[in-house]
């Protein structure tokens, strides 16, 4: 069985949300128990993760040092995380697998996802990134070419396009490391935003959603099951009121409705229902929504939402 495990920003933070070094490292280990004690029932295990906080420390030192040097791109900050949340995920891992006497090799592989330059969101930025600033801080910013907009009485905020995932470019070379055995970190943070263009591909000033881009590469790599680890143990219906109730075993025709009823917020649940009926409609088994704590058995399909191909679900 072949298994691509989302895990969520929490996974590589602190309970309270700091992050700074010790806590990722402690998050880390955390996650890496889970994921290790599936590797060793012997399952083939792709990891890909969020790195929104990471981000935002590196967007901090930009906004900081730009009097000084100019601020670094959107695309670098995704490939600096990329590259050193790999490391500690797999340092994480190694330990973890080392104590149970697995031997299986690991790695990370800096991953370009494709987007298109004609995105609608290139056009009319939408997502909003960092911290606020005052207008003053936020206008040399504005001289090196973002884009910020003024948010009311918490100061303005820099806005980024979050386009659609089409393709990832480095899922061959994925896929010859999982073939060989090793258990991979790929595509951290939905990937490094990049547009082909007559003169040669590039990378662009961009975030794409994490669980999207785990959607598509569960699809380049043949994946069996994508788990989408989260801090929540279900989607909820009426999520918030007196009426909640948890999503279990449905199938993605009966998702979508639930999507399109409004049940999952746009900017939390909602990417991760999406990825999970992508994944399902485009040939997966299923696709679970989870706690990372319950893995081992969210392959199995005994826990959290789990969206099935039509006809397979509950009633």
């Amino acid at each position: 069985m072949r298994v691509l495990v989302a895990l969520g920003g929490n996974a590589m933070t602190a309970p309270d949300g700091r992050a700074r070094v010790e806590d990722q490292v402690a998050a880390a280990k955390v996650a890496m128990a889970s994921v290790a004690e599936l590797v060793a029932e012997g399952v083939d295990v792709v990891l890909t993760h969020g790195n929104g906080p990471q981000v935002g420390n590196l967007l901090v030192k930009n906004e900081i040092a730009a009097h000084v040097v100019p601020p670094v791109p959107l695309d670098w900050c995704v490939a600096q995380t990329q590259a050193t949340l790999g490391f500690v995920l797999m340092d994480a891992l190694d330990d973890e697998l080392r104590a149970r006497g697995v031997s299986r090799a690991t790695c990370t592989v800096v991953t370009r996802t494709r987007v298109a330059a004609d995105d609608p969101g290139f056009q009319h930025p939408t997502k909003p990134i960092g911290r606020y600033l005052s207008a003053e801080e936020a206008a040399v910013l504005v001289e090196h070419g973002e884009t910020w907009e003024d948010r009311g009485a918490r100061g303005w905020r820099r806005m980024v396009a979050s386009p659609e995932p089409l393709e990832i470019l480095d899922a061959e070379a994925v896929r010859s490391l999982v073939d060989a055995g090793f258990v991979v970190v790929a595509n951290g943070g939905g990937g490094i935003p990049a547009v082909l263009e007559a003169d040669g591909l590039r990378g662009v000033e961009a975030v794409i959603d994490k669980d999207l881009g785990a959607a598509v590469l569960a699809q380049a790599l043949d994946v069996d099951v994508l788990v989408v680890a989260t801090d929540v143990p279900h989607a909820v219906l009426r999520f918030g009121t007196p009426d909640a109730e948890p999503v279990g075993t449905v199938d993605v025709r009966r998702m979508r409705e639930l999507a399109a009823e409004g049940h999952f917020g746009s900017g939390s649940m909602g990417p991760k229902v999406e990825a999970a009926c992508r994944f399902v409609e485009q040939g997966g088994t299923r696709a679970v929504i989870t706690t990372l704590d319950r893995i081992l058995e969210a392959v199995a399909g005994d826990v959290g939402t789990v969206v099935v191909p039509d006809s397979e679900g509950d009633a």
